[in-house]
């Protein structure tokens, strides 16, 4: 990923895959949400795309065959029709059924929830899991990289954050860490972000809440952007990506890039 132009990254949230409670029985309708979704977040002219499981309440903290199955189907569909980095993310911290997607479509990154130190979520206790991804990595090598969330959205924690940071980074590895409100479409706390960004090696990226009005103040301390409820139609996360909306975000950040 090219940090240097601070890249602004869409999310396309597939409905309920197969295997999931809310799955309504037509795979093709999923792929079909999914790739319109792809490609206005191409033509708009974002950098990158991630691809995320965000249908499939309730989580579990690993998914099972059927949801790998049918979430490769779907993100091979979209590496095939874009032309941009595709990511992946399955919810809710199974990152070695991401690695093991993105590896198998050629997709250019991943994003761990809690790839380092323990969280306490509504899926209940959460462990880091940098060590069995490390291991993957090495059976399967690649440049697949490794954005790692520090101090996840919808989660509680007793780890310092500067300290946890340095762990996700320097033991657990990551590629770029990653900072978020408390919840989707939640804001990033300012000082948390900056912090993040003066103590990090690598990139940080916000991971929730950026929006047309305050792009501008976090793009002093940030090196990408993870953007999904605002470009949605109306900014509410359930509905389908806005053209309109996605491109009104790009002519800003191409603004602040000169």
């Amino acid at each position: 990923m090219d940090f240097e132009r601070k890249p602004l990254i869409g999310m396309v949230h597939l409905k309920p895959l197969p295997g999931s409670y809310r799955y309504e029985g037509d795979l093709d309708d999923v792929i079909e949400s999914a790739l319109r979704d792809a490609k206005t977040i191409e033509k708009a002219g974002f950098d990158a795309i991630m691809i995320e499981n965000f249908g499939d309440v309730p989580f579990p903290k690993y998914v099972d065959k059927t949801t790998v199955a049918s979430f490769t189907a779907v993100a091979k569909e979209i590496r095939n029709e874009v032309s941009i980095p595709v990511g992946i993310n399955v919810l809710r911290n199974d990152g070695i059924a991401a690695y093991s997607i993105a590896y198998a479509i050629k997709a250019d990154f991943i994003r761990v929830n809690v790839l380092s130190g323990v969280v306490y979520t509504d899926q209940g206790v959460i462990e880091g899991i940098a060590y069995e991804l490390a291991r993957l990595k090495k059976l399967l090598p690649s440049r697949i990289e490794i954005f790692a969330d520090v101090h996840v959205k919808h989660a509680v924690h007793f780890f310092d954050f500067e300290d946890a940071i340095r762990d996700t980074v320097e033991r657990g590895l990551a590629d770029a860490v990653v900072v978020s409100g408390k919840a989707t479409g939640k804001p990033v706390d300012l000082e948390r972000l900056s912090l993040a960004k003066r103590i990090s090696s690598v990139p940080v990226l916000v991971g929730s809440g950026t929006t047309y009005d305050n792009l501008p103040e976090l793009w002093k301390y940030a090196d990408g952007f993870i953007i999904g409820t605002w470009i949605k139609r109306d900014g509410k996360v359930e509905n389908e990506v806005s053209l309109e909306r996605a491109r009104k975000l790009v002519e800003l950040a191409k603004n602040l890039r000169f």
